[in-house]
């Protein structure tokens, strides 16, 4: 079974494409399921939208459920079309977010941290003006926002956890006991964590994903897709590795159901 349960679409700002434009891509590339997983609208702010860069509005929320609920029917037959979404970690608007989440007919939820204790991921002017103390701070404090993000019962996955290894030089190198309390944290939540293909750079990847194997961390794949052409983009490559290190299957979901199916060499 092929399949990818990260995408975004135009309506979020900084992705190209439509929705339709993100399966038909799916199609082409062999795929059984295509997840479609924009970024859900601010709901806290009182502003309908107020990043044009950062997530699609509040307003288009109810029309984003009915497309891709529409679509789902128009494709059966031809690919399975799955209702997502991608929900920023925010833990003084998490019960917000699950009352609005738990409103609409989504099959699943992933769970992203994009910003922790006013630390923003992308940042990497930030980073490189710290001394090296305050960088294992900074990486112990993104671990436990993890940890807590897989213990608030919202997310079935957890999304790009790594990722501070893309954007902060010298991360990867920086030993921690916070990476195995978060992995016992995420084992324990029994939630799931996608292997993030993004800009050819996966997350988590290394020694952080054969540990994870062994505290019994459930995996799915996402290409965290902004152009049609990314869906699926390495989701060989990310099998085998999976199967190298010792995985046999990794999980699919359907009406916030989780199924584990075989990873296929």
């Amino acid at each position: 079974m092929k399949f990818d349960f990260h995408t975004h679409h135009e309506r979020c700002g900084h992705a190209a494409g439509s929705v339709r434009d993100y399966i038909e891509s799916a199609i082409e590339q062999g795929l059984n399921m295509i997840g479609i997983s924009d970024h859900t609208p601010f709901f806290a702010s009182a502003e309908d939208r107020p990043s044009l860069t950062g997530s699609m509005a509040k307003s288009e929320f109810p029309e984003y459920i009915r497309e891709v609920v529409e679509l789902k029917k128009q494709y059966h037959g031809k690919i399975e079309v799955l209702l997502g979404i991608e929900a920023d970690f925010l833990p003084e608007h998490l019960e917000l977010y699950r009352s609005v989440i738990a409103a609409y007919p989504l099959d699943y939820v992933i769970g992203s941290v994009h910003e922790f204790a006013g630390i923003g991921i992308y940042d990497s002017a930030y980073w490189e003006s710290l001394t090296a103390a305050r960088k294992m701070e900074v990486k112990k404090l993104f671990y436990d926002y993890i940890a807590q993000s897989a213990k608030c019962g919202l997310y079935d996955i957890l999304g790009h956890v790594d990722s501070l290894n893309r954007y902060f030089n010298g991360y990867s190198e920086l030993r921690t006991e916070a990476a195995d309390v978060m992995l016992k944290a995420v084992a324990e939540s029994d939630v799931v964590i996608e292997i993030n293909s993004s800009d050819n750079h996966w997350v988590p990847d290394g020694d952080l994903l054969e540990r994870a194997h062994r505290y019994g961390v459930k995996v799915t794949f996402g290409s965290d897709a902004h152009e049609p052409e990314r869906v699926g983009e390495h989701f060989a490559a990310v099998a085998g590795h999976l199967y190298d290190i010792g995985y046999r299957e990794w999980a699919v979901f359907r009406h916030r159901e989780r199924f584990m199916v075989p990873i296929a060499r």
